[in-house]
């Protein structure tokens, strides 16, 4: 007798999850960030980007995270150390810099396995507190973390989503504490 494979689960990423990577981010921001943003990037341009992620992380904390539902690839997140000013130089925060989920997957819990497949990969490696920077206006998002024990910290930044002023999104940054390593 055989033991079915799950239909759902977390996974590192692969190189040839690339294109697939590229789809579920320009089918996400297309349908959460069409206001927002001037235009959505054209997938194989992400995908490329995220072939690159894959294949050769700028370092060993930069990590790439997969959603399946059965072999396709539904979602994905990606985490590194924290950028920000205020992390200090301890290697104990991170940042969340994407999380995705294809549109057509959402509600069955693709997010919510791919923050703590997250959160326990940051966790083994010694992070203490993970960071993400959320659109204002997305209260969705916001509400998601939340529930997840992310609260706003009161950073706040701008960004200038089209490099000459014409179309800027302000973030709120959201932060959540990790357990400790067991």
């Amino acid at each position: 007798m055989t033991t079915p494979a799950p239909d759902a689960g977390v996974r590192a990423a692969r190189p040839a999850d690339a294109p697939a990577l590229g789809r579920v981010q320009a089918r996400a921001w297309a349908a959460s960030y069409r206001d927002l943003l001037p235009a959505v990037p054209d997938e194989a341009q992400l995908a490329q980007a995220w072939a690159q992620a894959v294949t050769s992380p700028p370092s060993p904390r930069h990590r790439v995270l997969v959603a399946t539902a059965g072999d396709r690839v539904v979602g994905f997140a990606a985490v590194a150390p924290s950028p920000d000013a205020d992390a200090g130089g301890s290697g104990t925060d991170a940042e969340l810099l994407v999380l995705l989920v294809d549109p057509d997957a959402l509600g069955r819990g693709h997010g919510s396995r791919l923050l703590n497949a997250s959160a326990d990969v940051l966790v083994e490696s010694g992070t203490r507190r993970l960071r993400t920077w959320v659109p204002e206006p997305d209260a969705d998002r916001q509400r998601f973390l939340g529930a997840a024990g992310f609260a706003a910290d009161g950073a706040t930044r701008v960004l200038d989503a089209t490099g000459d002023g014409t179309s800027t999104l302000r973030e709120v940054r959201m932060s959540a504490v990790l357990p400790e390593r067991r």
